[in-house]
């Protein structure tokens, strides 16, 4: 199984740290060529717009959309959701386009606004530590998203066929159960 976290900006050693521990294995990823090796890609949190800038400098836009439009699963957290959502409301910047949502950036307020709080994840058996550091919001879901958590009745953890997203940050906790969340959507792509 060959997990690539994309390397550009934030929380990539913590990612690939994450997803060891849950049992898998990942790898930084930067090249258009490395894209279609992988059986799973995650956007990790950081600054949405340099983000952005460099998949667009690298050429990764057509090969990750590519990847996930055949079934490749793909995770985002914070800047990563972002970067998948299909609308970004204010501040716009560009994104992928391949997850049905309409996000607003930064909506949980400034860097000094950052807070953590139990959130209550659909299949697990114990509330989750969610990390929230300039989380963006989840304004709107389209009718194929699942939401799998909420935080004050906003969606905060959501599921699109192989694409998965989070406001939050798992990567910076010790609790790996997201992790093997995702790790569960590329064994079931592998197996279909």
């Amino acid at each position: 199984m060959r997990i690539g976290v994309l390397a550009f900006q934030g929380d990539v050693r913590e990612h690939i740290q994450a997803i060891e521990k849950a049992g898998g294995k990942a790898m930084p990823v930067k090249r258009a060529v490395e894209i279609s090796k992988l059986d799973g890609l995650i956007i990790p949190g950081g600054e949405s717009t340099t983000i952005a800038r460099f998949i667009k400098e690298e050429g990764l836009t057509e090969p990750i959309r590519a990847q996930v439009s055949s079934g490749m699963p793909i995770y985002g957290t914070c800047a990563g959701l972002i970067i998948l959502a299909r609308r970004v409301e204010n501040n716009a910047v560009f994104s992928l386009k391949i997850l049905d949502v309409e996000v607003k950036r930064n909506a949980y307020g400034r860097q000094r606004e950052s807070f953590e709080d139990e959130i209550e994840v659909e299949g697990f058996e114990t509330p989750y530590r969610g990390v929230f550091i300039r989380a963006p919001l989840i304004s709107k879901v389209g009718p194929q998203v699942k939401v799998l958590a909420r935080y004050q009745g906003k969606p905060v953890l959501v599921l699109e066929k192989n694409v998965l997203a989070s406001t939050f940050h798992p990567e910076l906790t010790s609790d790996d159960r997201i992790h093997r969340l995702f790790l569960s959507l590329i064994d079931g792509s592998k197996k279909s």
